[in-house]
Formats: C-alpha cells, sequence, structure tokens
C-alpha cells in the first residue's frame, strides 16, 4: 500500500508540473508542441537519471525510485498528447511537420534517457 501511495504522489506533482509548463508554451508556435516536447524529453533526462542512481545501489532505494521515476515521470510526461498531437498533424494534412515533431521527439528522448543514465553513472 505505501508503495502505491508513493507512485500516486509522485504521478500527482509530475502532472500539475506537466500541466503547468504545456499550457503556457504549447501554443506559442502554430506547427509545434513545445510544451509537450520538453516535458517528454525532460522525463526521459529525468527518468534515465533516476534509474541510473537506483541501479547504483547507494543513491536511490526502492520506494525513492517508486515515487520518481515511476510516479513522477510517469505523470509528468504524456505519451497520450504526444499521439493526439500526431493525430491533429495527419488531420491536417501536414505531414512534414508530423514527420519532424515525431521523429525529434523519440531520438532526442532516447538521447535524453542515455544522457541521464550516463549522468548516473558518472556521479
Amino acid at each position: 500500500m505505501k508503495q502505491a501511495l508513493l507512485v500516486f504522489l509522485g504521478g500527482g506533482f509530475g502532472s500539475v508540473l506537466r500541466y503547468l509548463i504545456s499550457k503556457p508554451l504549447n501554443p506559442l508556435f502554430h506547427n509545434f508542441f513545445l510544451g509537450t516536447f520538453l516535458v517528454n524529453i525532460i522525463g526521459c533526462l529525468l527518468i534515465g537519471l533516476f534509474l541510473g542512481l537506483s541501479a547504483k545501489g547507494n543513491i536511490l532505494n526502492y520506494n525513492n525510485t517508486l515515487f520518481l521515476a515511476t510516479g513522477f515521470c510517469g505523470g509528468f510526461t504524456t505519451f497520450s498528447a504526444f499521439a493526439f498531437e500526431k493525430h491533429s498533424y495527419l488531420k491536417n494534412g501536414d505531414l512534414l511537420n508530423l514527420a519532424i515533431y515525431m521523429f525529434s521527439s523519440l531520438g532526442v528522448g532516447v538521447l535524453a534517457v542515455v544522457l541521464g543514465l550516463w549522468v548516473a553513472k558518472n556521479i
């Protein structure tokens, strides 16, 4: 029960922070969902860092990892918004921006996870 509460609390904090970042940033560019892109990339970096620190065994324990990686990062990042925004590009026939946004999100996201793991390894 304690672990479920940690995930719940972390997810709540992450979701609120995602909302506070995405709401003002998404409307800034007509053809790019900057807020969603940033929270997903930051979330990738953080989950790499958190899981890397957890793997070291002496910095984050299991409960910390549940709160930060599963809860916070799970609530902070958003695959559903990412998928919906791709649909809006398709609906408008904007295949170029669809491809740019999709591949930059995936590519930069994976690089951010790798960077987070590297930072954690070298702390």
